[in-house]
């Protein structure tokens, strides 16, 4: 009975890693997610959507989760979704924007300024 219990936990650890192939890799804070972009020289997608939004769930199960979308955003892309509500981890001011869910790419026209 006592080794039941690591191999959950090591189960448990593992699931990500198998079930990651088939999500996009959305990281939660925009600060971050702009240095990982950075320093990996890849462009930043950001996801904006407005919290309980039937649209924006439509658009994420719909359409972000195709596996050719999936594919593409996790190579060459690093992905952060935030919550328009939730101003601490997104400065929307930045890309003027009401309309949710809205779809970004600040850091590739960060580059040509």
């Amino acid at each position: 009975m006592p080794l039941q219990q690591p191999i959950k936990l090591l189960f448990l650890w593992l699931l990500p890693l198998f079930a990651s192939a088939n999500h996009v890799h959305w990281m939660g804070n925009y600060d971050r997610a702009l240095q990982k972009a950075h320093d990996m020289h890849k462009p930043l997608l950001v996801l904006v959507v407005a919290k309980d939004s039937p649209t924006s769930n439509t658009i994420i199960k719909n359409v972000l989760m195709k596996q050719k979308y999936v594919d593409i955003i996790n190579e060459k892309m690093t992905a952060v979704i935030v919550t328009y509500e939730g101003s601490q981890s997104y400065p929307v001011e930045m890309y003027y924007t009401t309309e949710f869910p809205t779809l970004s790419f600040p850091l590739m026209m960060m580059s040509f300024l």
